[in-house]
């Protein structure tokens, strides 16, 4: 089954502090059932949910969709 994958990472740590799988049909529905200002506070941290949902419909597309690397933490979103 095909998942987005979301991994949070704690400084330079090599394993996830957090991982967060959702099977990319419900990823698909749950994305226009997010709050506009949760959807505003992903599109600052550079992630915009319509282009995921978009290339989620590619069956080409997998692997590491966006890295987002701050001070404290490394964010990757990825379809697996």
């Amino acid at each position: 089954m095909t998942s987005i994958k979301i991994r949070i990472y704690q400084k330079a740590a090599k394993k996830p502090e957090t991982t967060i799988t959702i099977p990319l049909d419900v990823f698909r529905v749950a994305s226009k059932l997010i709050p506009k200002k949760a959807s505003t506070a992903l599109e600052k941290e550079g992630i915009d949910l319509n282009e995921i949902v978009k290339l989620s419909k590619n069956k080409e597309v997998r692997g590491t969709l966006i890295e987002i690397e701050n001070p404290d933490q490394r964010i990757v979103v990825s379809i697996e």
